[in-house]
């Protein structure tokens, strides 16, 4: 008798779990799983910290490739890009200290290092990125999130621009600002930071001006991926949020809150780690299809494909 598959969601977002969807050989072990995105050609890139940095799955799971061992220590934030007619990779270290965009092949473009702001020019070994992403006019904006908590501009050339932000827990102020997205509502184009420590979201414009801030709904946001007018949020406490164009509440699912209480959170025991519950989601992604691709800061690493039903 086949099992039964196990939805997740309600309403308007129902997935149905793709249990086992990687397929890795006994050669690679993922390290923690930190960022996921998908091309055009429906690829789905995973960076996670080990030797097998960047792996590249086609739509079914199957390993196409892996790379990237000068990231094993620190690869962080993915983001995708169409810039013409080709698209890159934007890879944030923050032991790298440095923001790598490359090709989808691999080949290095640029790598956007220390930024020429006073707070971090003198103190190196504090400036830790977490996450980029890319205006519209292809500008890059980038979050020292486990480092001095700014946000920084650059040029698409990355010639750098400016700096906002700074510790604290006023408007503006961040306490690590882990991930950061450029959102378009209502054809106006504003910079969201997942502010985590804080819990809660901040909005900005594009020049980093202060506009309004989200703290309902949310346990402890790693950085939000917008399609088609929602928002898609990893809520590293232990569940997937998913708020509509106006930032209210659609949907949580996947929840497992008790996993937080366990020794070793996140390095929570093999047989307490159940199909569709999640431990510690760091990234997650929506493809052309709906689907949502889903990793977990896990040490041994931990992938998820949800099949969206409805």
């Amino acid at each position: 008798m086949q099992a039964e598959s196990i939805k997740l969601g309600s309403d308007s977002h129902v997935y149905e779990v793709v249990e086992n969807w990687a397929k890795l050989p006994d050669s690679i072990k993922t390290g923690n799983c930190h960022g996921v995105v998908t091309d055009k050609q429906d690829r789905v890139y995973i960076f996670n910290a080990s030797k097998d940095a960047l792996l590249v799955f086609d739509r079914e799971g199957n390993l196409l490739e892996s790379r990237g061992e000068e990231f094993a220590d620190g690869a962080h934030g993915l983001m995708i890009n169409q810039e013409g007619s080709e698209e890159f990779l934007y890879q944030t270290d923050f032991a790298l200290r440095a923001v790598v965009k490359t090709t989808l092949d691999g080949q290095e473009v640029m790598r956007i290092g220390l930024p020429e702001h006073q707070p971090t020019r003198d103190e190196v070994e504090k400036y830790k990125p977490t996450w980029t992403d890319i205006g519209p006019n292809g500008d890059i904006y980038v979050t020292d999130g486990y480092g001095l908590a700014y946000v920084h501009q650059f040029e698409p050339n990355g010639r750098y621009i400016r700096t906002w932000g700074g510790p604290g827990e006023g408007e503006g102020q961040f306490k690590c600002p882990h991930g950061i997205s450029v959102i378009e509502t209502n054809g106006e184009h504003e910079v969201y930071v997942a502010d985590r420590g804080n819990v809660r979201l901040q909005i900005f414009t594009l020049d980093g001006q202060f506009k309004r801030m989200v703290t309902d709904e949310l346990r402890y946001p790693d950085v939000v991926i917008e399609k088609d007018g929602f928002r898609y949020i990893p809520d590293l406490h232990c569940r997937i949020t998913i708020f509509d164009k106006q930032d209210k509440l659609v949907c949580h699912f996947g929840d497992y809150l008790e996993a937080k209480d366990m020794d070793g959170w996140p390095d929570i025991p093999l047989d307490k780690r159940i199909v569709g519950k999640f431990s510690s989601p760091h990234g997650l992604w929506p493809d052309a299809h709906d689907d949502l691709y889903i990793v977990e800061w896990i040490p041994q690493g931990r992938i998820t494909k949800l099949k969206r039903c409805k």
